[in-house]
C-alpha cells in the first residue's frame, strides 16, 4: 500500500506525469485541486474569488486529509498545498512526497498559455509573472524541499518517476 504526492510549483508537471505515472503504476489517481472542484462544484478561481485565500486553503487542508485513506494513488497537489498548515508534515507522514523542481524559464513557459485559468497570474504582465514565480518559488521553496525524493521537471518522464521510486523503495528496505 502506497500514496505518492507530487509536489512543486503551478507548472511543474505534477497533473501530467502523475496521471501517466499512475497509468504505469497501476495506481489511481487523484489530482487534489479537482478534488476539491467536484466536492465544492465551482473552479478553484471561483473558490479563490469568491471564498478568499485563507477559506480556500482550509478547503484544500480537508481534501488532503480524505487522500489518507486512499492506497495505491499518486496525489497531485496544489502549488501551495505543502506551505500551508502542518500539510508538507502530513504528507510525508501518510506517503512518499516528491518534490517536481522547475526553474522559473520551464514554469514561464509551460504556463504562458493557461494564465486564464490561474487566479494567482490571471492578472499580470510577462514581467510581473516572472517576478512573482521568481518571489513564490524562494517563499515556497523550504516546504517543497522537506520532500522526501528531488527531481528536475524539465524533461521528466513517468519512467524516470518510477525509476526513483523503486530506488527509495530499494533504499527503504535495506535500512
Amino acid at each position: 500500500m502506497m500514496r505518492i504526492y507530487l509536489i512543486g510549483y503551478m507548472g511543474s508537471g505534477k497533473s501530467s506525469v502523475g496521471k501517466k505515472l499512475a497509468h504505469r503504476m497501476n495506481y489511481a489517481f487523484l489530482d487534489l485541486d479537482e478534488y476539491l472542484e467536484n466536492d465544492q462544484k465551482k473552479s478553484v478561481s471561483e473558490l479563490f474569488a469568491e471564498k478568499g485565500e485563507a477559506a480556500f486553503r482550509m478547503l484544500e487542508r480537508m481534501a488532503l486529509h480524505h487522500t489518507f485513506s486512499l492506497e495505491n494513488c499518486i496525489i497531485s497537489t496544489g502549488g501551495g498545498t505543502p506551505v500551508y498548515f502542518d500539510n508538507i508534515d502530513l504528507m510525508k507522514k501518510h506517503g512518499l512526497c516528491i518534490y517536481l523542481k522547475a526553474s522559473i524559464d520551464v514554469v514561464l513557459n509551460r504556463l504562458q498559455h493557461h494564465l486564464d485559468t490561474r487566479p494567482l497570474l490571471a492578472k499580470l504582465s510577462k514581467e510581473e509573472l516572472a517576478e512573482f514565480i521568481q518571489n513564490q518559488l524562494i517563499e515556497r521553496s523550504p516546504f517543497y524541499e522537506k520532500a522526501t525524493i528531488h527531481i528536475d521537471a524539465k524533461n521528466l518522464t513517468p519512467a524516470q518517476l518510477h525509476q526513483q521510486i523503486n530506488l527509495w523503495k530499494e533504499a527503504s528496505n535495506s535500512i
